[in-house]
């Protein structure tokens, strides 16, 4: 429902002469007196993002947080501030606000990040979290989905699959990295994965109006998407098919020119490491590249809101 939902709202959203870029990205970009301001918005639901009874309050206030900041990283933005609105059970609301706020504060401060306010309500249903955060553009401009061109490699952070062991709410937004990235070297086009790697270069292709080729024997594999196939037993869910659907890694996916990813990939500048997966290419679509099987299309694997 969310993409047709979304493609309409992108029919219908008037443009603004205010937006250097708008709906459709990881953020919208906003040109206001001189300044250019990037803003993302998220919203976590009890029984979708987490569950009460088994998540930790802190935790989800902290993820509420984090998934915004990788929103700002996707688009190399510096945080600038936060908005914070939560919708409380009558029952226990303060103590899960308290805790909430706990987390999310505990993080902001990581990144020195005010909150800069919000709203807060209650109800007879389960808890919601909304987080807004704004950021800045620096002097090297910022990424957008659109921009990837065929010859550009895929490049990656970090490894991918089995989040829900404990990552999902754990992991560390790729802010800095980003910054640094956007400063030191040449950036095409990125985009950064919550729904799933397939499924958010799909994004990202769709965006740049290119195919890509993945070789799946690069696709780096966290340990924890290995743990999850071995505890599952299911041959038909392998640890690379995990890397390709599971969601929420929350890592950057990058369209770099290919001289400039050997010296990126050459240099590894980043304490999170970097790995090329692919290319992308003329044709249209996602393919995969095995050596049993040449090249096949690639069934997209991915969370679909």
């Amino acid at each position: 429902m969310e993409r047709e939902f979304l493609a309409w709202l992108r029919d219908h959203l008037p443009h603004h002469p205010r937006f250097l870029l708008g709906p459709g990205d990881d953020a919208a970009v906003l040109q206001l007196s001189g300044d250019r301001c990037v803003v993302t918005s998220d919203m976590l639901n009890d029984g979708t993002d987490f569950v009460s009874g088994k998540s930790d309050w802190k935790l989800v206030g902290r993820k509420a947080l984090a998934v915004n900041l990788s929103d700002l990283a996707a688009m190399a933005a510096r945080p600038a501030a936060a908005l914070v609105s939560v919708l409380l059970p009558r029952h226990e609301g303060l103590q899960i606000g308290k805790a909430l706020y706990g987390g999310l504060m505990a993080l902001a401060a990581e990144f020195d990040l005010p909150i800069a306010g919000g709203d807060t309500n209650s109800w007879d249903g389960p808890t919601v979290i909304s987080v807004t955060a704004i950021g800045q553009t620096t002097p090297h401009g910022f990424w957008r989905r659109s921009g990837a061109w065929p010859g550009d490699q895929i490049v990656v952070t970090g490894c991918f699959g089995g989040s829900i062991l404990g990552r999902q709410f754990e992991f560390v937004p790729r802010v800095r990295e980003a910054l640094k990235l956007n400063a030191e070297y040449q950036i095409h086009a990125a985009t950064d994965v919550s729904d799933g790697l397939s499924l958010d270069l799909s994004h990202l292709l769709e965006a740049s109006g290119c195919g890509a080729e993945l070789h799946l024997d690069r696709i780096p594999v966290s340990d924890d998407a290995r743990r999850l196939a071995a505890s599952t037993g299911d041959s038909a869910q392998s640890a690379l098919d995990h890397a390709l659907g599971d969601g929420e890694d929350f890592e950057l996916i990058l369209a770099v020119p290919a001289d400039e990813a050997e010296r990126l990939l050459a240099d590894q500048p980043l304490d999170v490491p970097l790995s090329r997966i692919g290319q992308f290419i003329d044709e249209p679509g996602l393919w995969q590249i095995t050596g049993k099987t040449g090249r096949q299309p690639l069934v997209l694997r991915g969370y679909q809101h």
